[in-house]
Protein backbone atom coordinates (compact mmCIF):
# COMPACT_ATOMS: atom_id res chain seq x y z
CA UNK A 1 0.00 0.00 0.00
CA UNK A 2 1.20 3.47 -0.62
CA UNK A 3 1.68 5.96 2.00
CA UNK A 4 -0.49 9.16 1.45
CA UNK A 5 0.83 12.17 -0.32
CA UNK A 6 0.68 16.11 1.02
CA UNK A 7 -2.10 17.74 -0.32
CA UNK A 8 -2.43 21.73 -0.05
CA UNK A 9 -4.65 23.02 2.85
CA UNK A 10 -7.99 23.68 1.99
CA UNK A 11 -9.41 26.09 4.49
CA UNK A 12 -9.44 23.76 7.58
CA UNK A 13 -9.26 20.18 6.31
CA UNK A 14 -6.52 18.43 7.06
CA UNK A 15 -2.77 18.78 5.36
CA UNK A 16 -1.89 15.56 4.44
CA UNK A 17 -3.91 13.38 2.29
CA UNK A 18 -6.50 11.12 4.03
CA UNK A 19 -7.34 7.94 2.35
CA UNK A 20 -11.35 8.24 3.67
CA UNK A 21 -12.05 10.78 1.15
CA UNK A 22 -10.66 9.51 -1.70
CA UNK A 23 -12.27 6.39 -0.72
CA UNK A 24 -15.57 7.96 -0.27
CA UNK A 25 -15.20 10.16 -3.68
CA UNK A 26 -14.93 6.79 -5.67
CA UNK A 27 -17.92 5.07 -3.39
CA UNK A 28 -19.79 7.51 -4.27
CA UNK A 29 -18.97 7.23 -8.46
CA UNK A 30 -20.11 3.79 -8.15
CA UNK A 31 -23.22 4.87 -6.76
CA UNK A 32 -23.74 7.24 -9.32
CA UNK A 33 -22.67 4.34 -12.67
CA UNK A 34 -24.95 2.17 -10.34
CA UNK A 35 -27.82 4.37 -10.16
CA UNK A 36 -28.20 5.13 -13.60
CA UNK A 37 -27.03 1.31 -14.80
CA UNK A 38 -30.01 0.22 -12.56
CA UNK A 39 -32.73 2.43 -13.69
CA UNK A 40 -34.06 0.53 -15.93
CA UNK A 41 -34.70 -2.51 -14.04
CA UNK A 42 -36.78 -0.65 -11.86
CA UNK A 43 -39.51 -0.54 -14.24
CA UNK A 44 -40.26 -3.96 -13.30
CA UNK A 45 -38.30 -4.79 -9.90
CA UNK A 46 -39.70 -3.90 -7.07
CA UNK A 47 -36.32 -5.07 -5.56
CA UNK A 48 -34.49 -2.71 -8.17
CA UNK A 49 -36.78 -0.05 -7.70
CA UNK A 50 -36.12 -0.20 -3.41
CA UNK A 51 -32.26 0.15 -4.33
CA UNK A 52 -32.61 3.10 -6.64
CA UNK A 53 -34.42 4.54 -3.79
CA UNK A 54 -31.80 3.87 -1.34
CA UNK A 55 -29.44 5.20 -3.45
CA UNK A 56 -30.92 8.04 -4.71
CA UNK A 57 -31.67 9.51 -1.71
CA UNK A 58 -28.14 9.89 -0.13
CA UNK A 59 -25.72 9.51 -2.70
CA UNK A 60 -25.74 13.46 -3.91
CA UNK A 61 -25.77 14.99 -1.35
CA UNK A 62 -22.97 12.59 0.03
CA UNK A 63 -21.12 14.28 -2.79
CA UNK A 64 -22.23 17.88 -2.40
CA UNK A 65 -20.68 17.43 1.26
CA UNK A 66 -17.46 16.04 0.02
CA UNK A 67 -17.47 18.83 -2.50
CA UNK A 68 -17.81 21.80 0.03
CA UNK A 69 -15.68 20.05 2.23
CA UNK A 70 -12.76 20.75 0.06
CA UNK A 71 -13.97 24.17 -0.66
CA UNK A 72 -12.76 27.52 0.18
CA UNK A 73 -15.26 30.28 1.60
CA UNK A 74 -12.18 33.01 1.32
CA UNK A 75 -12.57 35.74 -1.64
CA UNK A 76 -11.43 33.63 -4.81
CA UNK A 77 -7.45 34.22 -6.16
CA UNK A 78 -7.07 34.59 -9.95
CA UNK A 79 -5.98 30.89 -9.35
CA UNK A 80 -9.18 29.70 -8.50
CA UNK A 81 -11.49 31.55 -10.54
CA UNK A 82 -9.59 29.58 -13.90
CA UNK A 83 -9.90 26.63 -11.99
CA UNK A 84 -13.80 27.38 -12.07
CA UNK A 85 -13.14 27.57 -15.63
CA UNK A 86 -10.96 24.73 -16.48
CA UNK A 87 -11.92 22.32 -14.33
CA UNK A 88 -15.71 22.97 -14.81
CA UNK A 89 -17.13 24.83 -17.34
CA UNK A 90 -14.99 24.22 -20.09
CA UNK A 91 -15.56 20.31 -19.64
CA UNK A 92 -18.95 21.21 -19.43
CA UNK A 93 -19.10 22.38 -22.59
CA UNK A 94 -16.90 20.18 -23.90
CA UNK A 95 -18.79 16.94 -23.06
CA UNK A 96 -22.09 19.34 -23.84
CA UNK A 97 -21.27 19.16 -27.34
CA UNK A 98 -20.47 15.64 -27.35
CA UNK A 99 -23.62 15.01 -26.33
CA UNK A 100 -25.51 16.94 -28.92
CA UNK A 101 -23.29 15.28 -31.60
CA UNK A 102 -24.09 11.91 -30.18
CA UNK A 103 -28.00 12.41 -30.05
CA UNK A 104 -27.94 14.18 -33.34
CA UNK A 105 -25.42 10.84 -35.11
CA UNK A 106 -27.85 8.13 -32.92
CA UNK A 107 -31.38 9.63 -33.21
CA UNK A 108 -31.03 11.47 -36.11
CA UNK A 109 -31.73 14.97 -33.80
CA UNK A 110 -30.58 17.32 -31.62
CA UNK A 111 -31.73 20.05 -29.81
CA UNK A 112 -28.30 22.37 -28.35
CA UNK A 113 -28.75 24.18 -25.62
CA UNK A 114 -26.07 24.90 -23.32
CA UNK A 115 -28.36 26.19 -20.55
CA UNK A 116 -30.19 22.73 -20.31
CA UNK A 117 -27.61 20.13 -19.32
CA UNK A 118 -27.60 16.98 -20.83
CA UNK A 119 -27.99 13.71 -18.37
CA UNK A 120 -25.67 14.00 -16.05
CA UNK A 121 -23.82 17.27 -16.42
CA UNK A 122 -26.00 18.97 -14.35
CA UNK A 123 -23.77 18.23 -11.43
CA UNK A 124 -20.66 20.18 -12.98
CA UNK A 125 -22.87 23.34 -13.28
CA UNK A 126 -24.47 22.72 -9.87
CA UNK A 127 -20.57 22.60 -8.60
CA UNK A 128 -19.46 26.14 -10.44
CA UNK A 129 -22.56 28.03 -8.90
CA UNK A 130 -21.81 26.45 -5.72
CA UNK A 131 -18.40 27.70 -5.93
CA UNK A 132 -19.26 31.17 -6.65
CA UNK A 133 -21.95 31.82 -4.00
CA UNK A 134 -19.88 30.11 -1.45
CA UNK A 135 -17.81 33.23 -0.62
CA UNK A 136 -21.31 35.00 -0.43
CA UNK A 137 -22.43 32.32 2.12
CA UNK A 138 -19.11 32.44 4.44
CA UNK A 139 -20.04 35.50 5.31
CA UNK A 140 -23.20 35.01 6.69
CA UNK A 141 -24.31 33.86 10.60
CA UNK A 142 -25.77 30.66 10.65
CA UNK A 143 -25.22 30.02 6.79
CA UNK A 144 -26.61 26.84 7.21
CA UNK A 145 -30.03 28.03 8.18
CA UNK A 146 -30.11 30.22 4.78
CA UNK A 147 -29.18 27.37 2.89
CA UNK A 148 -32.28 25.16 4.15
CA UNK A 149 -34.46 28.08 3.40
CA UNK A 150 -33.56 28.32 0.39
CA UNK A 151 -33.70 24.98 -0.66
CA UNK A 152 -37.08 24.45 0.57
CA UNK A 153 -38.42 28.06 -0.67
CA UNK A 154 -36.98 26.82 -4.22
CA UNK A 155 -39.24 24.03 -4.82
CA UNK A 156 -42.45 27.02 -4.23
CA UNK A 157 -41.44 28.74 -7.19
CA UNK A 158 -42.52 27.09 -10.40
CA UNK A 159 -40.06 29.64 -12.20
CA UNK A 160 -36.92 28.13 -10.84
CA UNK A 161 -36.48 24.94 -13.33
CA UNK A 162 -33.81 23.38 -14.88
CA UNK A 163 -32.12 25.89 -16.52
CA UNK A 164 -28.22 26.15 -15.96
CA UNK A 165 -29.70 23.24 -13.14
CA UNK A 166 -31.01 26.19 -10.79
CA UNK A 167 -33.37 23.69 -9.38
CA UNK A 168 -31.08 20.69 -7.85
CA UNK A 169 -28.37 23.45 -7.51
CA UNK A 170 -30.83 24.93 -4.94
CA UNK A 171 -32.21 22.32 -3.34
CA UNK A 172 -28.81 20.47 -3.22
CA UNK A 173 -26.99 23.68 -1.83
CA UNK A 174 -27.14 22.69 2.09
CA UNK A 175 -25.33 20.12 1.75
CA UNK A 176 -22.16 21.24 0.00
CA UNK A 177 -22.29 24.41 2.45
CA UNK A 178 -22.08 21.78 5.47
CA UNK A 179 -19.21 20.49 4.17
CA UNK A 180 -17.85 23.74 3.81
CA UNK A 181 -18.90 24.04 7.84
CA UNK A 182 -17.42 20.99 8.98
CA UNK A 183 -13.95 22.16 7.20
CA UNK A 184 -14.35 25.50 8.77
CA UNK A 185 -15.25 24.47 11.83
CA UNK A 186 -12.49 21.61 11.99
CA UNK A 187 -15.12 19.38 12.98
CA UNK A 188 -14.18 15.92 12.06
CA UNK A 189 -10.42 16.62 13.79
CA UNK A 190 -11.70 18.05 16.88
CA UNK A 191 -14.08 15.16 17.36
CA UNK A 192 -11.67 12.56 15.87
CA UNK A 193 -14.28 11.47 13.25
CA UNK A 194 -11.26 9.58 11.95
CA UNK A 195 -10.21 7.35 14.68
CA UNK A 196 -10.84 3.59 14.00
CA UNK A 197 -14.46 3.47 14.44
CA UNK A 198 -16.33 1.13 17.03
CA UNK A 199 -18.06 -2.01 16.54
CA UNK A 200 -21.49 -0.47 17.31
CA UNK A 201 -20.90 2.72 14.94
CA UNK A 202 -20.58 0.15 11.83
CA UNK A 203 -23.65 -1.80 13.32
CA UNK A 204 -25.57 0.91 13.41
CA UNK A 205 -25.07 2.39 9.51
CA UNK A 206 -25.37 -1.23 8.64
CA UNK A 207 -28.43 -1.14 10.18
CA UNK A 208 -29.54 2.00 9.24
CA UNK A 209 -29.18 1.01 5.27
CA UNK A 210 -30.80 -2.12 6.05
CA UNK A 211 -33.96 0.28 7.45
CA UNK A 212 -33.75 2.23 4.63
CA UNK A 213 -33.58 -0.87 2.10
CA UNK A 214 -36.52 -2.39 3.76
CA UNK A 215 -39.16 0.79 4.17
CA UNK A 216 -37.79 1.60 0.58
CA UNK A 217 -38.71 -2.20 -0.98
CA UNK A 218 -41.99 -2.90 1.33
CA UNK A 219 -43.99 0.47 0.73
CA UNK A 220 -42.39 0.29 -3.21
CA UNK A 221 -46.36 0.69 -4.21
CA UNK A 222 -46.93 3.91 -2.32
CA UNK A 223 -43.35 4.81 -3.44
CA UNK A 224 -44.28 4.78 -7.17
CA UNK A 225 -47.73 6.25 -6.85
CA UNK A 226 -46.15 9.74 -5.64
CA UNK A 227 -42.81 9.05 -7.46
CA UNK A 228 -40.76 9.48 -4.89
CA UNK A 229 -38.02 9.09 -7.75
CA UNK A 230 -38.88 12.68 -8.81
CA UNK A 231 -38.81 14.32 -5.75
CA UNK A 232 -35.39 13.07 -4.87
CA UNK A 233 -33.91 14.28 -7.87
CA UNK A 234 -34.63 18.45 -6.61
CA UNK A 235 -35.57 19.20 -10.02
CA UNK A 236 -38.95 19.93 -10.34
CA UNK A 237 -41.13 22.75 -8.07
CA UNK A 238 -43.52 21.13 -5.50
CA UNK A 239 -46.50 21.98 -7.56
CA UNK A 240 -45.04 20.06 -10.99
CA UNK A 241 -44.63 16.97 -8.43
CA UNK A 242 -48.64 17.35 -7.15
CA UNK A 243 -47.46 18.05 -3.90
CA UNK A 244 -49.80 19.96 -1.20
CA UNK A 245 -49.17 23.41 0.59
CA UNK A 246 -46.95 22.08 2.84
CA UNK A 247 -44.56 20.20 0.13
CA UNK A 248 -41.46 22.14 2.12
CA UNK A 249 -41.96 19.63 4.83
CA UNK A 250 -41.60 16.95 2.34
CA UNK A 251 -38.10 18.14 1.21
CA UNK A 252 -37.25 19.12 4.63
CA UNK A 253 -37.87 15.28 5.25
CA UNK A 254 -35.90 13.85 2.38
CA UNK A 255 -32.81 16.05 3.74
CA UNK A 256 -32.87 15.08 6.73
CA UNK A 257 -32.84 10.99 5.72
CA UNK A 258 -30.16 12.05 3.19
CA UNK A 259 -27.92 13.62 6.07
CA UNK A 260 -28.72 10.29 8.16
CA UNK A 261 -27.88 8.22 5.66
CA UNK A 262 -24.72 9.76 4.35
CA UNK A 263 -23.35 9.96 8.23
CA UNK A 264 -24.09 6.15 7.86
CA UNK A 265 -22.30 5.83 4.36
CA UNK A 266 -19.48 8.07 5.78
CA UNK A 267 -19.30 5.49 8.87
CA UNK A 268 -19.09 2.49 6.58
CA UNK A 269 -16.19 4.02 4.36
CA UNK A 270 -12.75 2.29 4.81
CA UNK A 271 -9.94 4.17 6.20
CA UNK A 272 -7.16 2.91 5.32
CA UNK A 273 -5.41 3.04 1.72
CA UNK A 274 -5.96 0.18 -1.05
CA UNK A 275 -5.24 -0.64 -4.28
CA UNK A 276 -8.31 1.28 -5.69
CA UNK A 277 -7.89 4.13 -3.32
CA UNK A 278 -5.97 6.32 -5.75
CA UNK A 279 -9.35 6.26 -8.43
CA UNK A 280 -10.97 8.47 -6.06
CA UNK A 281 -8.26 11.60 -7.27
CA UNK A 282 -10.21 10.65 -10.94
CA UNK A 283 -13.97 10.93 -10.71
CA UNK A 284 -14.45 13.14 -13.06
CA UNK A 285 -13.16 10.53 -15.40
CA UNK A 286 -15.63 8.10 -14.52
CA UNK A 287 -18.57 11.13 -13.76
CA UNK A 288 -17.73 12.53 -17.49
CA UNK A 289 -17.46 9.02 -19.30
CA UNK A 290 -19.74 6.15 -17.85
CA UNK A 291 -22.97 8.02 -19.83
CA UNK A 292 -22.11 6.89 -22.87
CA UNK A 293 -20.97 3.49 -21.74
CA UNK A 294 -24.23 3.36 -19.97
CA UNK A 295 -26.19 5.08 -23.05
CA UNK A 296 -26.96 2.02 -25.42
CA UNK A 297 -28.71 0.54 -22.19
CA UNK A 298 -30.75 3.99 -21.49
CA UNK A 299 -32.15 4.01 -24.82
CA UNK A 300 -32.92 0.64 -25.46
CA UNK A 301 -34.96 -2.28 -23.48
CA UNK A 302 -32.09 -4.42 -23.02
CA UNK A 303 -32.74 -4.09 -18.85
CA UNK A 304 -36.34 -2.92 -18.73
CA UNK A 305 -37.76 -5.82 -18.47
CA UNK A 306 -34.44 -8.63 -17.26
CA UNK A 307 -35.62 -11.41 -15.64
CA UNK A 308 -34.67 -12.71 -13.20
CA UNK A 309 -33.82 -10.06 -10.53
CA UNK A 310 -31.82 -12.10 -8.79
CA UNK A 311 -29.53 -12.96 -11.27
CA UNK A 312 -29.64 -9.58 -13.40
CA UNK A 313 -29.51 -6.97 -10.73
CA UNK A 314 -26.25 -8.48 -9.28
CA UNK A 315 -25.12 -8.28 -12.61
CA UNK A 316 -25.68 -4.67 -13.09
CA UNK A 317 -23.97 -3.93 -9.64
CA UNK A 318 -20.99 -5.93 -10.17
CA UNK A 319 -20.76 -4.03 -13.94
CA UNK A 320 -21.24 -1.04 -12.58
CA UNK A 321 -18.20 -1.30 -10.22
CA UNK A 322 -16.47 -2.56 -12.86
CA UNK A 323 -17.24 0.36 -15.11
CA UNK A 324 -15.94 2.85 -12.66
CA UNK A 325 -12.81 0.99 -12.14
CA UNK A 326 -11.86 0.46 -15.51
CA UNK A 327 -12.84 4.75 -16.30
CA UNK A 328 -10.80 5.64 -13.61
CA UNK A 329 -7.45 3.46 -14.92
CA UNK A 330 -4.46 5.33 -16.07
CA UNK A 331 -4.79 4.55 -20.47
CA UNK A 332 -7.75 5.87 -20.33
CA UNK A 333 -7.02 8.98 -18.42
CA UNK A 334 -4.18 9.00 -20.87
CA UNK A 335 -6.62 9.08 -24.03
CA UNK A 336 -9.15 11.62 -22.24
CA UNK A 337 -7.16 13.77 -20.46
CA UNK A 338 -7.56 16.40 -23.33
CA UNK A 339 -11.36 16.43 -23.32
CA UNK A 340 -11.64 15.81 -19.27
CA UNK A 341 -8.57 18.05 -18.12
CA UNK A 342 -8.83 20.56 -20.83
CA UNK A 343 -5.19 23.23 -20.74
CA UNK A 344 -6.55 25.84 -22.71
CA UNK A 345 -3.34 28.34 -22.33
CA UNK A 346 -4.43 30.41 -25.11
CA UNK A 347 -7.79 31.57 -23.19
CA UNK A 348 -5.98 33.32 -20.32
CA UNK A 349 -4.50 36.90 -20.46
CA UNK A 350 -2.39 34.79 -18.15
CA UNK A 351 -0.90 31.46 -19.79
CA UNK A 352 0.12 29.96 -16.49
CA UNK A 353 -3.90 30.28 -14.62
CA UNK A 354 -3.73 26.84 -17.14
CA UNK A 355 -1.88 25.27 -14.76
CA UNK A 356 0.50 22.13 -15.44
CA UNK A 357 -0.37 19.22 -17.29
CA UNK A 358 -1.33 16.59 -14.99
CA UNK A 359 -1.55 18.84 -11.94
CA UNK A 360 -5.27 18.52 -11.73
CA UNK A 361 -7.98 18.59 -9.17
CA UNK A 362 -11.48 15.98 -9.21
CA UNK A 363 -14.34 18.71 -9.31
CA UNK A 364 -15.38 16.95 -6.04
CA UNK A 365 -11.97 19.53 -4.70
CA UNK A 366 -9.31 16.11 -4.39
CA UNK A 367 -6.07 17.59 -5.55
CA UNK A 368 -3.63 15.57 -7.32
CA UNK A 369 0.07 16.03 -6.55
CA UNK A 370 2.38 17.80 -8.86
CA UNK A 371 4.24 15.66 -11.59
CA UNK A 372 7.71 15.53 -11.75
CA UNK A 373 9.66 17.76 -13.71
Amino acid sequence: MSQPAPTPTLGTAPKRRVPLWDNARFACIVLVVLGHAVQRLTYGSDVALGLYLVIDAFHMPAFAIISGYFSKGDAPSKRQMARVLTDIVLPYLIFETLWTLTKWLVEGHANPDPARPSWTLWFLLALAIFRLVLPYLALLRWPLVWTVAISVAAGYSADIDATFSLSRTLGLLPFFTLGWWLAHHDIVRRYRLLQRRRVWVRAAALALFALAGFVAWYFVDLWRTVDLRAWLFYDASYADLGGPWWSGAVRLALMAIALVLSVAFFALVPRGTYRWTHFGQYTMYVYLLHSFVLYPFRETDILRDAEPTWLWLPAVIAGSVLIALALATKPVRRVFRPLVEPRPRWLFADPTLAGREGHRSDPTGSRRPRPPR
